[in-house]
């Protein structure tokens, strides 16, 4: 089930853009819809599967945070001010995203008090968020990472296969399973 505050945003999105939503992307499993280093200024909204934002460094990929069904999904730091992306979004399954032009949302965004209230909403709601990241990631305890990740969103952990869970968590599989039945 969709978070209800993305639900009013998407319902405020549709009644104002209507038919302005690009083509729906289909992508496979591992497939990416944007790999780092591409102009990409739009916002995706995740109508089916599992994707990751991540960044790749020469060791490893890092994923920064995902997105589900009913959830909205971007490389911000190309949807905002325009530029190449430092980061990608992968499909961790197989997932159907709805596109929408930073243009098109822009000019919504203007025509729509409701809907400015809604964006600085879900951007506020964005810098909680990344806080929250941040005391997880300083956290030396994966007990407490999982804890936290769990209470804040139950969902991740219906919607995201574990090992992408855990590699998030800074923690390996089996210690993810080990907390999971503990």
């Amino acid at each position: 089930m969709a978070n209800p505050p993305n639900a009013v945003f998407k319902g405020e999105l549709d009644r104002l853009v209507g038919d302005q939503w690009l083509s729906i992307v289909d992508l496979k499993r591992q497939e990416y819809l944007v790999y780092p280093g591409e102009v990409r200024p739009y916002l995706y909204y995740v109508a089916e599967g599992a994707l990751r934002v991540l960044v790749e460094n020469e060791d490893e990929v890092l994923t920064i945070r995902f997105g589900y069904p009913g959830s909205f999904i971007s490389t911000l730091d190309s949807f905002l001010p325009g530029g190449p992306s430092d980061y990608g979004i992968q499909a961790l399954k197989k997932a159907r995203v709805l596109p929408l032009a930073r243009s098109t949302f822009l000019t919504a965004v203007d025509r729509s008090p409701r809907l400015a209230q809604l964006w600085q909403a879900a951007l506020e709601q964005l810098v909680l968020q990344q806080l929250e990241r941040e005391i997880d990631i300083l956290s030396p305890s994966p007990q407490l990472r999982y804890q936290r990740v769990l209470q804040r969103s139950p969902q991740l952990f219906q919607e995201i296969p574990h090992k992408y869970i855990a590699a998030y968590l800074r923690m390996t599989p089996e210690t993810l399973s080990r907390l999971k039945k503990s």
